[in-house]
């Protein structure tokens, strides 16, 4: 099998694992953050404002949704459903890692049906850190003119590479090219994790390189070390124990959603907290601390691959459930979040003392 077709079925086994397997693994902290109610609101909840302004562009929602899939011809179709969603609704859109169309031009439809389904909405483009490195400039060029982002998410996933036995085992050199696309790119950089979250360090170091804003996707939703798990028996055609018993293993590594979140708001710079993000409440419980949008992947991929009408549902609830967030918060606006008062308790206490 050549390299590039390896990459698209890779993708497609991701999709499937995602949609049957159970993937989510340890909790995001958000079960210890608690909204102070406010018992007497002026408020009316049905007029809630819940657009925002993020990058420069003004948004209906702070509701995200990340970058799930797309580089097989059967993943299309899903991103043409989250995008059509998406732009109805005025949401922020990312795709999945492009790395499949960019080595094969023949599956950029794939990608691109974002743009046609979504022509005014936000969208994110996205590539791997390690491909930036090693094919520089003209692949996040690439990536971006394939769906004419807004903003090029290069997402960092080596707990993913460093199970995978095709993965890419080698880093350095990374932070340099992130700084050479900060420096010399013509639309926003958002730094991306993949599930393990991103500490105040790291943070720094990527918007001191000129990053425009960082995605945490923190540990507590779905777990790529499982998903590698999963896909053991993919590989080589038969069952890779030492693969499935490494994706066991590593599946409780990372920070907690909310750790990381809490960590990276001190450096100042635009935060979407990922990983985890399952509900309205966990929406309002994120910008509450200073998230500026909230991304989910999961819970939007399975009502995506079932209709329109079933994502447009899912989104709608979530909303709503936002709503009465605010309302008993007795904010009237998503930019008023910020300023409730919250607490926290247990271990995301404790980890955030350590800080």
């Amino acid at each position: 099998m050549k390299r590039r077709d390896f990459t698209s079925s890779r993708k497609l086994d991701h999709l499937r694992i995602c949609l049957d397997e159970k993937i989510e693994s340890g909790y995001t902290g958000f079960d210890d953050i608690r909204l102070v109610h406010e018992a007497l609101p002026d408020t009316d909840m049905d007029g809630l404002d819940l657009s925002c302004r993020f990058l420069g562009h003004v948004l209906e929602s702070p509701l995200y949704i990340s970058g799930m899939t797309g580089g097989h011809p059967e993943t299309r179709s899903v991103n043409g459903t989250l995008a059509e969603i998406a732009g109805e609704m005025g949401l922020g859109l990312g795709v999945g890692s492009q790395r499949a169309a960019i080595e094969n031009p023949e599956l950029e439809d794939t990608f691109s049906i974002v743009r046609e389904k979504a022509p005014d909405a936000f969208i994110v483009g996205n590539l791997g850190i390690v491909q930036l490195r090693d094919h520089g400039l003209e692949w996040a060029e690439k990536a971006v003119d394939m769906i004419d982002a807004d903003a090029l998410a290069i997402h960092l996933n080596f707990l993913q590479e460093a199970i995978q036995p095709e993965g890419d085992h080698n880093s350095t050199g990374c932070f340099s090219a992130l700084m050479e696309l900060c420096s010399e790119f013509h639309i926003p950089v958002i730094v991306k994790e993949t599930g393990c979250g991103i500490s105040y360090e790291t943070a720094k170091r990527c918007l001191g390189a000129g990053a425009s804003c960082i995605d945490i996707g923190g540990h507590g939703g779905s777990s790529w070390a499982l998903i590698e798990s999963h896909r053991s028996g993919s590989v080589n055609g038969t069952e890779d124990l030492t693969l499935k018993e490494l994706g066991e293993q590593f599946a409780a590594w990372g920070m907690p959603t909310a750790v990381s979140l809490y960590e990276v708001k001190q450096c100042g710079g635009p935060v979407i907290a990922s990983g985890g993000i399952r509900t309205g409440n966990d929406i309002a419980k994120a910008l509450v601390m200073g998230a500026d949008l909230a991304g989910m992947a999961l819970p939007l991929l399975k009502p995506a691959c079932e209709s329109s009408d079933a994502l447009r549902d899912k989104i709608r609830m979530l909303h709503h459930e936002l709503r009465i967030c605010m309302f008993l918060t007795g904010k009237t606006r998503i930019s008023e979040l910020s300023g409730a008062r919250w607490y926290v308790t247990g271990r995301t206490r404790d980890l955030m003392k350590n800080f």
